[in-house]
């Protein structure tokens, strides 16, 4: 990528991404100015790696475990001490960032997170619920921050805000607004980072002790994970690790990061060493789901009166220049990298399937399927979902009508295939030519192919996809069928089919939301499941071997034949702009920065082991900007193919097309905006 400028768009700064880190640095007991070196040296790395946001744990400062010493006049003045150095030596250090510390306050002692940056104390938040059960005895020492709203404390020399009602919001390179809690604040029922999130902190920050037992830090991913996903927020937690009294209790340091419900980062666990979780968080995404979210909007409205915050502004200065994405980006979103996960989600989405055309069929009382069977990867899926209908049903795979329906462009092996298949499957099989049809049809067309000339344009094409479908709508009249659906999410998004009578069309069609990349898991999964046999096993993976074509075109003179992607560009691109574009409303600009964050080396990160290797390549730049602008052209093109796609259900969380479901807009829509912004934002090498 020579001859482009580095920055900004190679920072993800730009992209509305915010790097957050949760630190677990080593604990001296009782030794505040200790613990502030240690913690200063982690701010320092912060800084070095771009950080704008950094937690530390519960009382970091002081060291959580030191009981009644935390009452000592001599331990809370070497606390705001440390605080000053701190204070003075975040002049010279870019992020924001959150310590723990008992503080005197107005005749008590408060558990606070003192927020710092750029030489000032920002505010200070006492703990919430003090917990005084089992191991814990806080209320021994604190008092809890509950109703301290509105007040000003003397914090090493300063003047500071304080209390439960402080939300502290970036308006530098980088805008964005964070809330802290303490520890036990987030085990209640209504944790102060609920009302928060709705006054509109989008990180939420915990700064935790919590001792470990067995099985603890499980809990502790479940309730963090649970307050992002609830509060539709980010949530970044630090506990405290190595250096706190082991009299009684152990701790494990653990420091985590979720998004939207989703893990990010987590340190290493019982670290023997300072350490911390650096992660690279989205807030486009985070407030693009708040948008989208209508019962978030009505949760704000809800608890508009309780919300009186204090906001505290900081200019908060980006890093200039190129910063890599700490971030791992999945290359396919609708495909999990997990081998686990992605055998679950193929389970679910098979029953899924199977299950919404099962119900269509008793809905309609009618006692066949039909479907044409071209040797391709949807017809494929189609059949094995309907073999599994059939099954579910107690019926006899005979009851399957399935046609496979050569055209000028057939090869020999998609033809075998798909007799094979149908064999192996035990459907009642059978071949329709629908080539005399076409020609019939081309030369009342007076289409030049019916005097013989070579003309293979788009009318060529679509006589014969409009033919193959009324064959199958016919034969599902007089036989009394269902006529079953092949095409999937990816050509539906692309307009790669044929519209009304065409392979656009169907009495249900149980492809319709999966992706063509998760329909190629679909088929491994069934090869693979040992419910289909040997025959069946063994066509499965050469028609997942197969080149993606519509084979409605001769091969030319070298023999080779049309190639889908050649003309709408790689699936496995093109599902990643759908599922950023339609999923989230990301700028052209974001999702080719995440491409090339995901596909701009090949061998970076994990590929699910089910990939073949021919299959894992990079795409550059110029690549990325190219297949996003013939993907943008696309989608909104044809959204008219969109508004009247037959019934389906909805697969996967990563989003439908059908305007009953995930996706409504109008077939007129203009796509200015999105190319402007694309060719604006985006350099090309």
């Amino acid at each position: 990528m020579s001859n482009r400028e580095p920055f900004p768009f190679l920072s993800p700064y730009r992209h509305g991404f915010v790097r957050v880190a949760a630190c677990v640095p080593t604990i001296a007991l009782a030794d505040p100015a200790a613990n502030a070196a240690e913690t200063l040296a982690l701010i320092r790395q912060g800084h070095d790696r771009g950080a704008a946001l950094m937690v530390f744990p519960e009382l970091g400062l002081s060291g959580y475990s030191i009981d009644d010493l935390l009452m000592q006049d001599a331990l809370l003045d070497a606390v705001e001490s440390a605080i000053e150095t701190l204070v003075a030596a975040s002049r010279d250090l870019r992020p924001v960032f959150a310590v723990g510390a008992p503080l005197r306050f107005e005749g008590r002692l408060f558990n606070a997170a003192v927020v710092i940056h750029d030489g000032e104390i920002l505010g200070a938040i006492p703990k919430t619920f003090l917990p005084n059960y089992r191991e814990y005895y806080e209320r021994r020492w604190f008092a809890s921050g509950l109703g301290v709203i509105g007040r000003t404390a003397r914090i090493a020399g300063r003047d500071v805000p304080f209390g439960t009602d402080l939300l502290f919001r970036s308006e530098g390179d980088a805008p964005f607004t964070f809330h802290a809690e303490i520890c036990e604040d987030v085990w209640t029922p209504q944790p102060p980072s609920t009302l928060a999130a709705l006054g509109g902190a989008e990180i939420l920050l915990n700064l935790s002790a919590s001792n470990i037992v067995i099985g603890k830090a499980e809990a502790r991913r479940l309730l963090c994970a649970s307050q992002s996903m609830r509060c539709q927020a980010v949530y970044a937690y630090s506990a405290a690790g190595v250096g706190e009294s082991t009299t009684d209790n152990a701790w494990d340091g653990q420091a985590s990061i979720f998004e939207l419900g989703e893990p990010l980062a987590e340190s290493e666990r019982f670290p023997a060493e300072s350490t911390l979780a650096l992660v690279d968080v989205d807030l486009g995404r985070v407030r693009q789901e708040r948008i989208r979210t209508g019962s978030f909007g009505d949760s704000i409205a809800s608890r508009q009166a309780e919300m009186g915050y204090r906001v505290q502004s900081f200019t908060f200065a980006a890093p200039s220049g190129e910063l890599p994405l700490e971030r791992a980006v999945d290359r396919f979103p609708f495909v999990p990298d997990d081998e686990t996960r992605l055998a679950e989600n193929c389970h679910e989405a098979y029953n899924v399937q199977a299950q919404g055309l099962a119900q269509r069929l008793k809905a309609t009382g009618l006692s066949r399927l039909v479907i044409g069977v071209s040797g391709g990867l949807d017809s494929t899926q189609a059949l094995l979902v309907s073999a599994k209908v059939m099954d579910m049903l107690g019926r006899p795979r005979t009851d399957i009508l399935a046609f496979t329906m050569p055209g000028f462009g057939t090869s020999e092996r998609t033809r075998g295939n798909a007799w094979q298949l149908m064999e192996a499957l035990g459907v009642t099989a059978a071949e329709l030519d629908i080539r005399p049809a076409a020609r019939q049809m081309l030369a009342d067309l007076d289409h030049p192919f019916g005097r013989g000339e070579p003309v293979y344009d788009v009318t060529f094409e679509n006589v014969q996809a409009g033919l193959r479908t009324d064959y199958l709508f016919r034969i599902a009249n007089q036989r009394g069928g269902l006529v079953v659906g092949t095409g999937d999410l990816s050509e539906l998004a692309l307009g790669w089919c044929t519209y009304g009578v065409g392979d656009h069309m169907s009495h249900y069609n149980p492809n319709g939301s999966v992706p063509k990349t998760l329909i190629q898991h679909l088929i491994r999964f069934v090869a693979q499941s040992g419910e289909v046999s040997a025959g069946a096993e063994k066509v499965l993976r050469d028609i997942l071997a197969t080149e993606i074509s519509p084979e409605l075109v001769p091969p030319d003179s070298t023999g080779a034949g049309q190639s889908t992607e050649a003309v709408v560009g790689p699936y496995a691109l093109q599902d990643f702009n759908l599922h950023h574009l339609a999923r989230f409303g990301m700028t052209p600009s974001k999702i080719a920065y995440l491409a090339l964050a995901a596909w701009g080396d090949s061998e970076r990160g994990a590929w699910p082991s089910a990939v073949p290797r021919e299959e894992r390549r990079a795409y550059n730049i110029n690549e990325i900007k190219g297949w996003l602008r013939v993907f943008l052209k696309r989608f909104f093109a044809n959204q008219f193919k969109r508004s009247a796609v037959p019934n389906g259900p909805k697969i996967s969380s990563g989003g439908a097309l059908s305007p009953r479901g995930d996706w409504r807009m109008p077939s007129d829509a203009r796509v200015s905006a999105w190319l402007n912004e694309l060719e604006g934002n985006v350099p090309e090498s």
